[in-house]
């Protein structure tokens, strides 16, 4: 009988192990389960936070608090250099910091604001090329800016690295040189800095907008898909190239690229529209000589809708006719009328 008793207890005691080791996995599960839950709420309510595109700026109110607190004058070239410290800025402090590298929740699962920020970091990049290889110089065998160098290598640092170094210390060290070169540039006595306001200048610069333009243009116009015809040869009977390609091709931008493209297209217009005000006023005598103000501002009011609210949670990819919107075809409309102008004011800046 104590035998059978103490089986019972064994028993007994092994099923209240059970319980209670089940009843702890539940509490842990459902603790699990309840943190999960919270985190989701955290980050999906910062991601909504963050994924909002910074406001335009007055170039002339960044230009007077730039040169203001370095104790420095506004000459030529001053609001197109103050403009591009104030873009760099932008994407390194606005909601969320620099988003482009992170690794963690919620950034990782984000693509819109990354993809903004790529598309105004490629006009902060051909600006900084520009201003090192042209607007600096006088002639092409003048000694380049050492500011200027140091600004344009750290822009074209990898846009996408998150550590040793990160991406961010190397652009506010772009920045860093930037600031030193409108304080010298500002300084009667400090005859090395120099911002040449040339036609040709311009035009060098127009060229590379011009470039990027087309490009996003083509890509957001192959949002419903069509046929292009190879033209890459056209104009030049003895013209080769490295490959054989397709007479006829069909370009369509795949459904899960819409957004990245339209949202790079959104930063690119953004910066642009900026840096043409700059421009407007650095180079406001070459423009006027060549009767080609109202052609720039002209430019200007094609690119200021690309900035319109959105109306849409997502971007809609409609048929051309159809009941749907097509976003990115709308954003390519505005972007081809600004890019047909700029050839147009590029080709008023070589005439006599």
């Amino acid at each position: 009988m104590d035998k059978i008793s103490d089986i019972k207890d064994q028993v007994k005691e092994q099923v209240s192990d059970r319980l209670e080791t089940s009843s702890l996995s539940r509490n842990i599960a459902s603790g699990a389960t309840a943190t999960a839950a919270v985190l989701l709420l955290l980050f999906g309510g910062l991601g909504f936070y963050w994924d909002s595109e910074p406001d335009m700026f007055d170039v002339e109110a960044v230009t007077r608090a730039g040169t203001g607190l370095n104790g420095t004058r506004v000459v030529t070239g001053s609001r197109t250099v103050a403009t591009m410290i104030e873009l760099t800025s932008t994407l390194l402090n606005k909601r969320g910091g620099y988003l482009h590298n992170d690794i963690i929740p919620p950034s990782i699962f984000m693509d819109n604001i990354p993809n903004w920020e790529f598309g105004v970091l490629v006009q902060v990049r051909d600006m900084a090329r520009t201003m090192r290889n042209n607007l600096s110089r006088s002639q092409s065998q003048s000694t380049e800016d050492a500011d200027l160098v140091a600004a344009e290598n750290q822009f074209y640092f990898d846009n996408n690295s998150w550590m040793l170094p990160e991406t961010e210390a190397e652009y506010q060290k772009g920045i860093d040189s930037l600031e030193r070169y409108l304080v010298r540039l500002g300084d009667s006595g400090q005859q090395s800095a120099q911002f040449y306001a040339r036609a040709d200048n311009l035009r060098t610069w127009l060229s590379e907008v011009e470039t990027r333009l087309g490009s996003l243009s083509q890509r957001l116009s192959a949002s419903v898909g069509k046929r292009q015809l190879d033209t890459s040869l056209a104009g030049d009977t003895a013209a080769t190239q490295s490959t054989t390609a397709a007479a006829e091709q069909q370009v369509k931008t795949p459904w899960t690229e819409l957004d990245d493209v339209f949202y790079e297209a959104r930063g690119t217009t953004w910066a642009l529209i900026h840096l043409l005000r700059a421009v407007e006023r650095d180079f406001h005598d070459v423009l006027v000589k060549k009767n080609a103000l109202v052609s720039l501002q002209q430019i200007i009011r094609e690119l200021e809708p690309t900035q319109d609210p959105l109306g849409s949670p997502v971007i809609l990819n409609g048929g051309g006719f159809g009941m749907l919107a097509n976003h990115s075809l709308v954003m390519g409309s505005h972007i081809s009328r600004a890019n047909a102008a700029i050839i147009d004011l590029r080709r008023l800046l070589e005439d006599g």
